[in-house]
């Protein structure tokens, strides 16, 4: 049963992806303990290029008087004062997840988005309430305990028959855990505060209007934003596109729709360049297909056990499951390295496949060093969102079956997916006050969709679907796999964002852009770029795009790329190790 290959992804999924969730595992080099809360945006500089602010936000937007909640703010600032007629304001960032941080990501990919849009704007992201440094919700009195919990998790589901009724039983102990840990935000950590907290945001900069680039969940995000305050629209790409309906009815039941043409496109790319630029080539796609089966086969049967410098594990079928489905995220990037680890792993050679699990988690070392603070992307900021944004679903056992079924029953990788409603069954009974819809709104400017054509956890009809509900809506639709416009570059895509960012223009509806090459070298393609023709511009354009496609990819945690999807299964860690080096164990308090 592959329902522990969802829990694999679960536990480093949270992505992402879809995807997120980026920056696991980063230290902050400075204290964000020391920046003093404030109703306005009092920046100070932090990292290398960048400016941090703390943004003091109400706990319950239905208690003006109420308490605050401190959020996470972080810039990379334009290059052009603000009265220069250059300036064009802040554009606000979210990776995805739910519980993607937003700081993480700008730091790792801030400058290449300033360089997209010739820094004439402020690229801005947070990390949204309940998340990392933003009111960190936690269901653990450590970080030890939440990894051993994540392990055991992962461990009692290992391809047993019985691992539905496990995933139900954690989930019920989670929920518990939430509810007897909660300090009285929990409740309040949801995407319509987060909404909320983002036109304070925009407010605190002085403008009305919001300007924002949403990937994944955080198309939910957008969408939720555009329906709540459609007066307040001043730019929207929602890109990687969420059904949002059927994200708040708890349903998870449509991302996967797409999932098969991801893998499809592996398997033609592999036939396409030949065997000299695919190890895992065989006579046409099917028979690579095949291939790939039998290799499922085997390692059902001969699991690979793998010793790595620093780590070690068993590479069994359910990692096998997981490291293929996180590479339909980000092909471009993912899929030669997986062709390869493909190929080694019919030897016996598992070492590439499970590194490429094992990137995602670098091993967890807990510390009293006030300056070191865990922010990697965790279950309990994943779950409070997506649990409380939902409607309630049933909580039996026999409920989470019939859902399993299904999802087998209807995708190939539903397995992968099953364990997100499921995990919701056992979460306490919280008041209820959140926007959920409807998405339908005449925006004071109209919304841009992208969708990619085969993205496995946001498919097109999706995107589709989302623009019905937005007068004046554009979809723009990429030619290519993967998790959101990002996963693949593209001069086209990229130019109708900087337009619409820039002007407010809109591509005519209907429009397909092309990418720039795929996951595979081939000879023809190679030969092509040589002859290729570009202006200095289109040059450093197409630099920005493949930038943007590689740092996108490379920080996600896993099925997530940020995108991290929705959740993108980005925030999920795979525990294939018990590699948690226990030191001193500090306590997890409300958030840094």
């Amino acid at each position: 049963m592959e329902l522990s290959t969802l829990r694999a992804l679960f536990l480093f999924l949270l992505l992402q992806g879809l995807s997120f969730s980026l920056g696991l595992g980063i230290e902050d080099p400075f204290h964000w303990a020391h920046v003093s809360p404030s109703d306005k945006l009092e920046w100070i500089d932090c990292y290398t290029d960048l400016q941090c602010a703390r943004l003091t936000v109400l706990l319950n937007y239905s208690e003006p008087e109420g308490e605050n909640i401190a959020i996470a703010v972080i810039q990379f600032p334009s290059s052009f004062p603000r009265d220069s007629p250059d300036y064009l304001g802040p554009i606000l960032v979210n990776p995805g997840g739910p519980g993607g941080s937003g700081v993480d990501f700008l730091r790792r990919i801030g400058h290449i988005f300033s360089e997209l849009f010739d820094s004439r704007f402020d690229i801005v992201s947070f990390d949204p309430r309940g998340v990392a440094r933003s009111a960190r919700v936690s269901f653990f009195d450590t970080d030890v305990e939440r990894e051993l919990w994540a392990y055991s998790a992962l461990e009692e589901l290992g391809g047993k028959p019985e691992g539905v009724s496990m995933a139900w039983a954690k989930a019920a102990i989670t929920g518990r855990l939430a509810g007897e840990h909660d300090t009285g935000i929990l409740a309040h950590i949801n995407t319509d505060h987060t909404a909320r907290d983002m036109l304070k945001i925009t407010q605190a900069y002085g403008y009305e209007k919001i300007q924002y680039w949403g990937f994944s969940y955080g198309t939910v995000l957008g969408a939720t934003f555009a329906s709540m305050f459609p007066d307040k629209v001043g730019r929207i790409i929602i890109d990687g596109v969420v059904d949002a309906d059927n994200y708040y009815a708890t349903l998870w039941s449509n991302n996967l729709v797409d999932s098969d043409k991801t893998l499809q496109a592996f398997f033609d790319g592999c036939f396409e360049a030949g065997p000299q630029n695919c190890p895992f080539y065989a006579d046409n796609p099917k028979a690579i297909s095949n291939r790939l089966d039998t290799l499922y086969e085997n390692i059902r049967t001969n699991p690979i056990p793998v010793k790595l410098e620093s780590s070690y594990g068993i590479l069994d079928y359910p990692r096998l499951r997981a490291a293929i489905f996180r590479s339909l995220y980000t092909p471009n990037t993912a899929y030669p390295i997986l062709a390869q680890a493909l190929a080694d792993s019919e030897s016996g050679n598992g070492t590439l496949l499970f590194s490429m699990i094992e990137q995602s988690s670098e091993g967890f070392e807990c510390s009293c060093d006030p300056s070191v603070t865990a922010l990697a992307p965790v279950v309990d900021s994943q779950m409070a969102i997506m649990c409380n944004d939902g409607a309630p679903i049933p909580r039996s056992l026999k409920a989470a079956q019939s859902h399993y079924d299904r999802m087998t029953e209807a995708f190939d990788w539903g397995s992968m997916w099953a364990g997100l409603r499921i995990s919701c069954s056992g979460w306490p009974e919280l008041p209820k006050d959140n926007f959920q819809g409807p998405f339908i709104a005449n925006t004071s400017h109209p919304l841009l969709l992208i969708g990619n054509t085969a993205d496995p956890v946001t498919p097109l009809v999706a995107t589709k679907h989302m623009s019905k509900g937005f007068t004046g809506s554009v979809v723009l639709t990429q030619d290519s796999p993967g998790h959101c416009s990002l996963a693949a570059p593209s001069l086209c895509t990229q130019q109708y964002i900087r337009e619409y960012f820039f002007n407010g223009t809109l591509p005519d509806p209907g429009t397909v852009c092309p990418v720039m090459g795929g996951p595979f070298p081939k000879a023809t393609s190679l030969e092509d770029d040589k002859q290729a023709v570009f202006s200095a511009e289109e040059r450093r354009r197409l630099f920005v795009a493949r930038e943007l496609t590689h740092s996108f990819g490379a920080g996600r945690l896993g099925p997530s790329v940020s995108c991290y999807l929705i959740v993108m299964p980005h925030t999920f860690r795979v525990m294939s190790s018990a590699r948690v080096k226990f030191k001193v164990t500090a306590p997890v308090g409300r958030g840094q």
